[in-house]
């Protein structure tokens, strides 16, 4: 039994250190952004480090790998999600857009339907009707009237969390890919995405101190690195509606974060609607362990 607990610790663990990075990784790319780096150079150079990275973890390991059009989209759409997740948290309120985020249940089930052909359960319609409630009362300004994304950030938050249920769903039809693969096809992708962006959307390099651009590659090399192997490693070892549940600490490290190291203010409706939007991904954990 001991050694069974010290087994489901470390998943844990992992997950939980997954989640709090996500959720604080927001205040050293500010830093670095007010150092005068762009945000898309930012995405870039952090990324770049971390495929770096990445790409002499499978050299030494010697890591089987077989290009394929489902690991190109994996590429793709995680290349998005966090390319999105970044530049949302750079401009946007940091707890409005995580719980944007947070309407990932949402997708899921509709991309489920459709790309895996699952059937819609009684969970499945809790998940839909509290998340697009949740989404509709945050989205709420009387001024405007319809419930619509306010600006930039909220449709890169909500944008990002449609790419990260669709990378989910693509990794559900990729089981007998490595981690470590995986790893490097999603850190290889967000260097393409924001790669992409910048020449069609050219953003002049602007000259920075040497020392924010060693502060941002050893931040991709570190930080992102060990939070997308310790996510990957947990979600690999744990049934699926553990790791859903574990994962919303994201939310309680990027509120307090918030809390500490600013000063926006989350307004009641957007309290509210996260919480059912919190609630929508909680019931959609539930769905897998029926499944499970």
């Amino acid at each position: 039994m001991p050694t069974k607990r010290r087994f489901e610790f470390v998943p844990v663990l992992s997950l939980l250190v997954s989640a709090t990075l996500w959720g604080v990784i927001w205040y050293p790319l500010r830093l670095l952004e007010n150092q005068g780096m762009e945000g898309l150079w930012l995405v870039l150079c952090t990324y770049g480090a971390a495929t770096f990275i990445g790409m002499l973890i499978i050299v030494l390991r010697r890591c089987r790998f077989e290009p394929s059009w489902t690991l190109l989209f994996l590429a793709i759409a995680s290349g998005w999600c966090n390319t999105a997740f970044i530049l949302a948290v750079l401009e946007g309120n940091v707890v409005r857009v995580i719980l944007l985020f947070y309407l990932s249940p949402l997708w899921t089930v509709v991309l489920g339907m459709l790309v895996l052909d699952e059937r819609l359960s009684r969970y499945s319609w809790l998940t839909l009707v509290s998340a697009m409630c949740g989404a509709l009362i945050m989205l709420w300004d009387p001024a405007i009237g319809l419930p619509w994304p306010g600006d930039v950030s909220d449709w890169l938050a909500i944008s990002s969390g449609i790419a990260f249920a669709l990378s989910n769903v693509l990794v559900r039809k990729m089981q007998q890919v490595t981690v470590e693969v995986k790893a490097v096809s999603t850190w290889g992708g967000v260097f393409m995405v924001a790669g992409l962006l910048l020449l069609v959307v050219p953003r002049p390099w602007v000259d920075v101190d040497i020392n924010v651009l060693f502060y941002a590659l050893l931040l991709g090399a570190t930080a992102f690195v060990l939070m997308t192997l310790a996510l990957i490693y947990g979600v690999s070892h744990m049934p699926v509606h553990r790791s859903a549940v574990i994962l919303l600490f994201e939310l309680v490290a990027g509120a307090v974060s918030a809390q500490l190291l600013t000063n926006e203010i989350v307004q009641p409706n957007e309290w509210t609607g996260g919480v059912l939007i919190i609630i929508a991904a909680w019931f959609e954990a539930r769905r897998h362990l029926r499944t499970d």
